[in-house]
């Protein structure tokens, strides 16, 4: 499966494994989010794969209005019925998984984005209960042949973790770490490919840029971040 984001698909040798849960992790001002969307709507946009964004945090309004930066339409794509966006309190999660299922198979989604697995901490606060959630979460979308990924925030201070409570990976089949860190006086960003299930991938750290159309991941080149 296509990403959409330019030289991504290189480090992942040949694109995104299809009906996996793709864990995309990191510290706050990597763009995990940004790479999401652009997964979402090029997969939409470009691929005729049908795309639902489900944010436990910010609203859909917010969203649209910060992908416009990017040059992306998502009311267009809205418009067509091949985009949809589900904004949901992570403090009433009961059933937020039956309506995540039925507006799947409302728009015949194939690619799916969860904004933020931290969020739903708040609210899950046993680990095994967290680990069961993300795991049952896994199934339905694997049941309904999406591809999905979710975001999960690294907190400062709590390296080497690359999640924020240390079970994401463990459920995820695909783990994808983004790295904003500080070298003498200048940030720099860098992914890496920390897990492929069922597929061989690079072992590289890789710089990456957010530009006017989104993320462009220089596969050509390795990236080195102190601490890693």
């Amino acid at each position: 499966m296509k990403s959409g984001v330019p030289g991504l698909d290189e480090i992942l040798n040949g694109g995104v494994p299809k009906n996996q849960l793709i864990l995309i992790t990191g510290t706050s001002g990597t763009g995990k989010t940004i790479l999401g969307t652009q997964f979402l709507y090029s997969g939409a946009k470009d691929f005729n794969e049908n795309s639902v964004f489900l944010s436990f945090e910010e609203p859909s309004d917010l969203i649209k209005e910060n992908c416009k930066q990017f040059g992306w339409n998502i009311d267009s794509l809205e418009k067509q019925g091949k985009f949809a966006f589900i904004r949901y309190d992570p403090y009433r999660i009961e059933d937020v998984f039956d309506i995540l299922e039925s507006t799947i198979r409302e728009v015949g989604a194939s690619r799916v984005l969860i904004d933020s697995i931290s969020a739903l901490g708040l609210y899950v606060r046993d680990k095994t209960e967290l680990r069961s959630m993300i795991y049952n979460l896994s199934r339905i979308l694997r049941k309904l042949n999406c591809t999905a990924m979710i975001v999960s925030e690294i907190v400062h201070g709590t390296e080497p973790r690359i999640s924020r409570y240390g079970v994401e990976e463990f459920v995820s089949d695909s783990v994808i770490v983004m790295y904003y860190e500080r070298i003498d006086s200048v940030f720099n960003r860098a992914m890496q490919v920390w897990k492929l299930r069922g597929s061989s991938h690079s072992q590289k750290l890789h710089p990456y840029n957010i530009s006017k159309k989104g993320i462009f991941v220089d596969h050509l080149s390795e990236a080195f971040i102190k601490g890693t």
